[in-house]
This record gives C-alpha cells, structure tokens and sequence, in this order.
C-alpha cells in the first residue's frame, strides 16, 4: 500500500511539471489577429486613394517648396512715343569654356552648353517728328514724312524656354562652387545669348520688315484723312 501511494504522488508530480501555462496560445493568437487587422486596414487605404476614393497619401520624405519674397518696387515710368512695328524670335546655343593655362581640364575648367529663346522688338521712333519732318501741299493732296530709321530694343530671354543644356567642371570648380554657392554663376551664359540674339536680329530683315509695316500704317493712316500723294522716307537717327 505505502508503495503504490509513492508510485501515485510520483505520478502527480510529473503531470503537474507537463502541464502547458495557462493562457499561453490565446496571447499569440491575440498578437497574431491584431497584426492581421493592422495590415488589412492598411491595405484597404491604399487601394482607396489608388482609385481615388481617399486623398492621395504623401510622401512622408517628399520635398516642400515655399517663396518669401518682398512686394514689388516701381522704380520708373517711361512714357514712349514710338510704334513697335515687328518682332522676332530667336534661338541660340552658347557654348562657353573656361580653361586654365597650366592644369587639365579635370582638375580646372568648366564647359557650358546653354540654349537661349529670345525675342528682339524692332521700333520706329516718332518722338522727333516736328513741323520740319512733315510737308503739306498747299492744297493738301500730298505730304512727304521723313522718319528715323527702325532700331532695336534690348533683346529679351524667355527664362522659361531658356535653359543649360549640359555642364562639366573640374575637380577644383566644383569644390569652389561647393563652398561659395555663387548665385551668379550662369549670369555669363545669359549675357552671352542676349548679345548674339542682338547682333543676329541687326543682321536679319527685322529692321526692314519694321520699316515696312511702318510706312503701310502711316499710309493708310493719312489716306483716310484725304491725302492722295503719300510720301515716306526714312534717315539715320540724329545722334
């Protein structure tokens, strides 16, 4: 009898020492399910703002861009007394290098390939057309106009169709444009394309074109005034 009693207490403590924690499973099942539900609802709002249903999630990383800036200066008022008779537009590549004497162009050096869009304006100045400049016949049938010849206005870039097409720079240009952070630094190209759309628009037939349109405004101007002989010549401007 005293042996079989050893025998069953051996037995109660070796189930008890088996037996699995109370509870166990059901957290990991919990766990499981709450990180299921998470990544369904996930999914559930990214397939919403794909089709639009939800507004587009953004980019947590995504870059922000903010323009502080002071109110705009008049700084002067030109009063004009000229006809603006024709306008080109013009294209240009510059092609601008830079080189030291004494190192290679890897170390020293920079090469820039600009496109340029630009309009130039070609004008008749009317500012000077006195009494002397204009003759009337005494019966007032003819009138003979002397004119300054057409001119140019400054040559303006369209910044948003202009732009640097291609740019190297040596090792040691970059490391100066690294530290200085020169804001200027493209400021030549643009002068440049300026320049050669200026010297391009004085060797085309813009002037001419001006000059034209010019003396077909004036003509029909003074025709419905009742002038019949209409004569227009144009001279160099007095300096």
């Amino acid at each position: 009898m005293a042996r079989f009693t050893r025998s069953a207490g051996a037995v109660d403590r070796q189930d008890n020492g088996s037996r699995p924690a109370p509870g166990g499973g059901g957290l990991v099942r919990s766990v499981a399910a709450v990180v299921a539900a998470i990544a369904a609802i996930a999914v559930l709002v990214v397939a919403l703002s794909a089709v639009h249903l939800l507004p587009r999630l953004r980019n947590p990383f995504g870059e922000s861009t903010s323009v502080r800036s002071q109110p705009v200066l008049l700084k002067s008022i030109t009063a004009l007394s000229r006809f603006q008779a024709a306008s080109g537009s013009f294209q240009v590549i510059v092609d601008l290098t830079r080189k030291a004497h004494f190192l290679p162009s890897f170390l020293e050096g920079s090469q820039t390939l600009f496109i340029g869009q630009g309009n130039e304006i070609a004008y008749v100045d009317f500012s000077r057309l006195r009494s002397p400049a204009i003759q009337v016949s005494a019966d007032r049938k003819a009138v003979t106009i002397r004119l300054p010849r057409a001119q140019l206005e400054p040559a303006t870039l369209n910044v948003r169709q202009s732009y640097v097409a291609a740019q190297q720079q040596g090792l040691l240009n970059r490391i100066g444009s690294f530290f200085s952070g020169n804001p200027n630094s493209q400021q030549q190209v643009y002068i440049l394309a300026q320049q050669k759309i200026e010297t391009a628009a004085r060797h085309s037939a813009l002037l001419a074109e001006a000059q034209k349109n010019a003396t077909g405004m004036l003509t029909g101007m003074l025709r419905s005034l009742g002038f019949q002989q209409i004569t227009i010549s144009y001279r160099a401007a007095a300096g």
